[in-house]
C-alpha cells in the first residue's frame, strides 16, 4: 500500500485512510504501509504546516495487480501550478505504468487532478471533490464525472471526494480484499458507524441522522439498516437496543430529528436506487427492500418522483 504525499498536501486526504489500513494491519490483514514523494525528494510540508521527512521516492517500486496506490488531495493553487505540473511529468510516466501493470490507482479529493494530468482518467468515470467540479470538467472535459459520489469505481481507477469519503474507500477496498467481517471491525475500531458504498451521494442525508453520540440510537439505526429485508418492527428494534418502545420511539426522533419511520422509509428508498441503478428487476429490489413492488412504487414516487423504470437513468444524469 503506497501512499503519495505531494508538497501542501491535505492532512486528513492522507492520514484517513493511512489510518483505516494501520487499523488492518493491527488486526493482523497482510498490509504494508509506505510512504511516498513525488519526486526524489525525501521531505514534504503539509498544507497545514506539518512536514513529512523520510519519504521514499517513487522511483524506488515497481507495483503489480496485488498493490495499491493512494493519490491524496492538495492545495488547488498548486495543482494549477504549470511549473508543478511539468515537474511532476516522470512521476506521472511512472504512475501510468504501475497502472498498466494493473496496479490499483485511487486518489482522494483533489487528487483527482493529478491522475488526470497523468492521463489516467480519459474516457474513464471519476469524482473529486463538491467544491472543485466545475473547474475539473472544464479542464478534463473527456473525463466523465460523476458529481454525486462518495467515491467512483472503474477498472484499477478509485477517485473519492473528500476527507471523509477517502475512509470510506478505504473500507471498501478492505471489504474487497479481506472480507466484510474486516471491513466492520475496522470501522468499529475507528468509530465509522456507517460505512456507505460508492452509489451514495457526496452530500447523503443519512449523514446528519448519524452526526450524534448516542450509542443506543446508533444501535437501532444499524439494526434497521440491517433488517431490510425482514422484519424491523419497532418490538424488534427495541428489544435489540434494550429500551421500551415509547422511550426508543423519543429518544430516536430527540437525537435525530427523525421519526423512525421515516429513517426506515428513506433507508429503503436509498436502497432500492442503489439496486436499480445496477439493473436489478423490481420484484428483486422489493423483498431486499422488506416491500411489495406496489409499496416500492409508491415509496419512490413519494421520496424521489420517479418510478422504478426511470432510477437507471436518473442515477446517470
Amino acid at each position: 500500500m503506497l501512499f503519495i504525499v505531494p508538497p501542501k498536501v491535505h492532512l486528513l486526504d492522507l492520514n484517513g485512510p493511512a489510518h483505516i489500513f494501520y487499523e488492518a494491519k493491527e488486526f493482523g490483514m497482510l498490509v504494508e504501509l509506505h510512504f511516498v514523494s513525488v519526486s526524489t525528494t525525501i521531505h514534504a510540508e503539509s498544507s497545514a504546516g506539518l512536514s513529512f521527512s523520510n519519504l521514499k521516492p517513487y522511483v524506488e517500486f515497481e507495483l503489480s495487480e496485488e498493490d495499491y496506490v493512494f493519490v491524496p488531495g492538495l492545495e488547488y493553487t498548486l495543482i494549477s501550478d504549470s511549473s508543478f505540473i511539468q515537474n511532476c511529468d516522470p512521476f506521472f510516466k511512472w504512475l501510468r505504468r504501475q497502472a498498466s501493470h494493473g496496479a490499483h490507482v485511487c486518489s482522494v479529493c483533489t487528487g483527482a487532478f493529478l491522475l488526470a494530468e497523468a492521463g489516467l482518467l480519459s474516457g474513464k468515470s471519476c469524482t473529486t471533490h463538491w467544491k472543485y467540479l466545475s473547474r475539473f470538467s472544464q479542464k478534463y472535459p473527456a473525463v466523465y464525472l460523476r458529481k454525486d459520489r462518495l467515491f467512483v469505481v472503474d477498472g484499477n481507477l478509485y477517485t473519492s471526494a473528500g476527507v471523509a469519503s477517502g475512509i470510506d474507500l478505504a473500507l471498501y477496498i478492505i471489504e474487497k480484499e479481506f472480507g466484510t467481517k474486516w471491513a466492520i471491525e475496522v470501522a468499529k475500531e475507528v468509530v465509522v458507524y456507517f460505512r456507505r458504498s460508492e452509489g451514495d451521494p457526496q452530500l447523503s442525508i443519512f449523514l446528519q441522522y448519524r452526526n450524534h453520540m448516542d450509542s443506543q440510537i446508533h444501535e437501532a439505526q444499524n439494526y434497521l439498516m440491517s433488517h431490510l429485508s425482514g422484519s424491523s418492527s419497532l418490538e424488534s428494534v427495541a428489544e435489540h437496543v434494550n429500551m421500551s418502545i415509547r422511550n426508543l420511539t423519543r429518544c430516536f426522533k430527540k437525537t435525530t430529528g427523525i421519526t423512525i419511520g421515516d429513517y426506515l422509509e428513506k433507508l429503503r428508498v436509498e436502497r432500492a436506487v442503489q439496486l436499480l441503478s445496477t439493473g436489478n428487476k423490481v420484484e428483486v429490489v422489493s423483498k431486499e427492500c422488506g416491500l411489495s413492488p406496489n409499496q416500492l412504487r409508491a415509496l419512490l414516487k413519494k421520496h424521489r418522483g420517479v418510478l422504478p423504470g426511470d432510477v437507471a437513468s436518473l442515477e446517470m444524469s
